[in-house]
C-alpha cells in the first residue's frame, strides 16, 4: 500500500547522486549485510518501512560480491522521496576522547557503569500495565534508578565500574553520544560502546537552558554547553540530574584505532556514511540518501551522501530525523557540535519491500 511518506522518483531525479562516492556506501552497508545474513538483531522490533529480515537476504547477499557501488544500487534498490508535516532535523554525533583509568585515583573518580544484572526489559503484559518498558522488578515493575540516584551511588558495590574519568561533564558527554574512547595511563585506550539505558525520559539540557534563557536557539550548540557547565560547575551537575536517562556501556581494550565506534546495529560506524535513526520507521541496514549542509561553523558545504542506518538514539524521533556521524578527533567534534539542519532524505529500498509503498500497477523490477 502507497505511503502518504513516500514517493517514488527515479535515481536520475536525484540531485548530488552520480557525484557520490558510492563505493565507500557500498564498503559501509557490507557491515549491515554481514550482520543482517548472520543476526539481524535490527530486525527483532517491527519498523514502519523495513520490511522483513528475509526481504533482504538477496540484496545483502549481492552486496557482498559487488564491485561497482552506483549500479548495484540502482539495480537492487527502489528509491522514495520521503516527506513529512514535521520539519526536518538533521545533526550529528562523534566518538569522544578523554583520559582516565581503570582504578578509581585522586584525578579520576567519576565512574562508567557496565549494564547492571537486575536492569530487565519488561514483558508486553508488564509493559501495558506499568507504562514502562525497562526497569527493575522489585517484585513488580518498577522504575530503573535515574541519573541523580545512580551517581549519588545507588550502584556502588556491584563491581559495574568498567573505568573512571575526571569529570561528571565528561562522562555527560560521552553518555550523549552512546560512545567514546578512554586513554589510559599506560598508552592503551579502551573503548566504551552502548550496551543499555536505563530506561527513562531523555531531557534535552540544552532545551532547557534556552527555556531558561540562556542562549539561544542560533548558538546553542555542544561547545556552548561545554563552555556553560565549565563556567558554573555546581550548577551543571544540578542541570545534568534533570536528565534522568542513564546510559550503560561495554568496554573493549582491543580497539582498532582506524575503526569507528560500534553503533547499536553492532557493527563499526563508518564516518559521514552512519546514520542515526527512528527505529520506529527504518530498519538498521537502511541506504538513505540525505541531502543538506553542513554547518556554518564548519564550513558550510553542502553534504549530499548516500548514508546507511547503523545506530539509533533517545533524541532521534520522525521520519525526516538523523544524527550522522562524523567520527572522531577536534574536526568531527567541532562539526558535530553544531550540526542542526534542515534537509531532504530518500530511501533506498529492496525491491521486496518497496513493493509494498507502490502504486498499483508499478512495474517494481523495470
Amino acid at each position: 500500500m502507497p505511503s502518504e511518506h513516500l514517493q517514488s522518483i527515479a535515481f536520475a531525479e536525484i540531485e548530488g547522486w552520480k557525484e557520490d562516492d558510492h563505493n565507500k556506501a557500498l564498503s559501509a552497508f557490507c557491515l549491515s549485510a554481514t550482520e543482517i545474513l548472520r543476526e539481524g538483531r535490527g530486525f527483532t522490533r517491527p519498523s514502519q518501512f523495513g520490511g522483513a529480515r528475509e526481504d533482504w537476504f538477496d540484496v545483502c547477499r549481492k552486496a557482498l560480491t559487488a564491485v561497482d557501488g552506483k549500479s548495484f544500487f540502482e539495480n537492487e534498490f527502489r528509491v522514495f522521496n520521503v516527506s513529512d508535516k514535521a520539519r526536518s532535523l538533521f545533526t550529528g554525533y562523534y566518538e569522544p576522547q578523554t583520559l582516565g583509568s581503570i582504578t578509581p585515583t585522586r584525578d579520576y573518580f567519576v565512574p562508567i557503569y557496565a549494564r547492571p544484572h537486575d536492569l530487565v526489559g519488561f514483558t508486553a503484559e508488564e509493559r501495558q500495565a506499568s507504562g514502562l518498558a525497562y526497569g527493575r522488578r522489585n517484585p513488580d515493575p518498577t522504575p530503573y534508578f535515574n541519573r541523580r540516584e545512580i551517581e549519588s551511588g545507588a550502584l556502588k558495590g556491584q563491581g559495574l565500574e568498567l573505568c573512571y574519568l575526571s569529570s561528571w561533564q565528561e562522562a555527560y558527554f560521552i553518555h550523549i553520544q552512546g560512545n567514546g574512547r578512554v586513554l589510559l595511563p599506560d598508552g592503551k585506550a579502551l573503548r566504551l560502546s552502548f550496551a543499555a539505558k536505563n530506561g527513562l525520559e531523555y531531557i534535552s539540557i540544552g532545551r532547557l537552558l534556552l527555556d531558561r534563557g540562556i542562549g539561544s536557539a542560533r548558538t546553542m550548540s555542544m561547545q556552548f554547553l561545554k563552555i556553560w557547565m565549565r563556567d558554573n560547575p555546581e550548577a551543571a551537575r544540578e542541570l545534568m540530574w534533570e536528565n534522568p536517562s542513564f546510559v550503560f556501556f561495554s568496554a573493549n581494550d582491543k580497539i582498532d584505532p582506524t575503526g569507528g565506534a560500534i553503533g547499536a546495529a553492532k557493527v563499526p560506524l563508518t564516518p559521514m556514511r552512519s546514520l542515526a535513526v527512528d527505529r520506529s520507521h527504518w530498519a538498521f541496514g537502511t541506504p538513505l540518501f540525505l541531502s543538506t549542509r553542513l554547518p556554518p561553523e564548519a564550513g558550510g558545504d553542502a553534504f549530499q551522501q548516500l548514508m546507511i542506518a547503523q545506530d539509533t538514539g533517545s533524541a532521534i524521533k520522525g521520519v525526516l530525523r538523523g544524527d550522522v556521524y562524523f567520527g572522531w578527533g577536534p574536526q568531527a567534534e567541532l562539526t558535530a557540535g553544531h550540526m542542526k539542519q534542515p534537509g531532504q532524505m530518500l530511501v533506498l529500498l529492496p525491491k521486496p519491500v518497496a513493493k509494498r509503498f507502490l502504486p498499483k500497477g508499478f512495474c517494481n523490477e523495470c
